[in-house]
């Protein structure tokens, strides 16, 4: 049997040293697999995936990426550990003032070195990964166009666009559609479920939204008050599952029953 791609052991995350954000959190992921991660807001999901690529650093357990435990990452090595393991916000991180494909081309960072990432210097090869990485999201007619002229979904497939070209084993995807329309979370969706699919990459992908989770993912991890309490294939979450972490519960169980009936997100909002 391969060996995981992800594997994360009794993680634990205290901000205070009293409270835990997180407690002995477990899970695994293999290549190419699209996992998402659900639960109401201040389950854990964004500190979760934070604590994944040491954004912030976890208090307890083991992250092993690709072979590497991530804790006893420093430096240079922890540098090449993320440059597979891309990161997509809620917020987009672009640089407004800055064009999309300069944009995109800040995936490139973790390959250069100070000097060169500080004077924007990019080899042609990988400008033309950029361009690559546009045309896969779309995008590539926007190319020259200033990130604060996008739409919020254009934003964030320029978002996909750059971590695409850090060639990524893994994205982690923290809310990427929680501020977009129907329609643009489901072209932010298809896009990241064709990374998955067609080049191999491994998604993890925090939502809210309970009926997109249920309609992309091939599993879905349940988290509620920094702990996971179930999880399982997306025709195994019922809506009494998601009745059990969501306060929203009506809400909930309507996700559900869209997708469990075949009505798409896209379909739904249209009526």
């Amino acid at each position: 049997m391969s060996e995981s791609l992800l594997r994360v052991d009794s993680l634990t995350k205290s901000y205070d040293g009293k409270t835990n954000a997180l407690s002995d959190v477990s899970f695994s992921i293999e290549p190419g697999e699209f996992v998402a991660l659900i639960g109401s807001s201040g389950a854990g999901k964004s500190t979760l995936l934070r604590c994944i690529n040491r954004l912030i650093e976890p208090t307890s357990g083991v992250v092993t990426f690709d072979g590497k435990d991530m804790g006893s990452l420093r430096g240079k090595q922890l540098r090449i550990a993320r440059r597979r393991m891309a990161m997509i916000f809620q917020g987009y991180n672009l640089v407004l003032r800055s064009n999309s494909l300069e944009n995109v081309l800040q995936g490139r960072l973790g390959y250069k070195s100070s000097l060169a990432g500080a004077l924007s210097i990019y080899t042609e090869e990988e400008k033309q990964s950029a361009f690559n990485a546009l045309e896969q999201v779309g995008m590539e007619e926007f190319a020259y166009t200033r990130a604060d002229q996008l739409s919020g979904g254009q934003k964030q497939r320029i978002g996909i666009a750059r971590a695409l070209v850090q060639d990524p084993l893994l994205i982690l995807a923290d809310e990427p559609i929680a501020s977009l329309d129907p329609h643009s979370s489901t072209v932010v969706m298809d896009h990241l479920k064709r990374a998955s699919k067609e080049l191999g990459i491994a998604c993890l992908v925090s939502l809210h939204q309970v009926e997109f989770a249920l309609e992309y993912s091939d599993r879905v991890l349940c988290l509620s008050h920094g702990q996971f309490c179930c999880g399982g294939k997306p025709s195994e979450i019922t809506p009494e599952v998601i009745a059990s972490i969501y306060e929203e519960v009506e809400d909930g169980i309507a996700g559900v029953s869209a997708v469990q009936e075949g009505v798409t997100p896209v379909q739904r909002a249209g009526r």
